[in-house]
């Protein structure tokens, strides 16, 4: 909410925010979309992080950055833009507020479907599979993260 506050100015639509949890381990539901009006979570969901964030690959985040080539996530505020259709299908892009995730419009840092997060993989390996440093999201699930968390919203990411 301080975050919401803190750039309200550049955030149109406060009904709803998001909010990236990379405390949890990437096998569970830590991205959720927030009912701010209500004050109560709407819905969570499996969600990537960047592979030089855990160049391990255990399903946990190990660091954010915000340098371009990292292949990691940024932590910090993002106002959420357009989508446009790429090579991962509908996507949205993303905008960084904070000074630790200014580039993420340059470094191309946005919500997309991907076929290494599925809820399948989840359960057996127990994490999904690492992104570029993007928020992205199971294919059957995409279209539903994309309409609740429209443009002009915050998402805020952290651990």
């Amino acid at each position: 909410m301080d975050a919401l506050a803190g750039h309200a100015s550049r955030i149109p639509f406060r009904d709803r925010i998001a909010v990236a949890d990379y405390g949890l381990n990437s096998g569970q539901p830590r991205f959720h979309i927030v009912n701010v009006e209500m004050g109560a979570i709407e819905e969570s969901y499996l969600v990537s992080h960047g592979r030089g964030s855990d160049p391990e690959n255990t399903g946990l985040v190990q660091h954010f950055s915000n340098r371009p080539g990292s292949n990691a996530s940024s932590s910090g505020s993002f106002l959420t833009a357009n989508t446009y259709v790429g090579k991962h299908g509908k996507s949205r892009r993303l905008e960084g507020l904070d000074e630790e995730n200014d580039l993420a419009w340059d470094r191309a840092i946005v919500i997309h479907g991907a076929e290494y997060v599925d809820g399948a993989m989840a359960e057996t390996q127990g994490r999904v599979g690492r992104s570029l440093g993007c928020f992205a999201f199971e294919r059957g699930k995409i279209a539903e993260v994309l309409e609740r968390l429209g443009p002009g919203r915050l998402l805020y990411s952290t651990k």
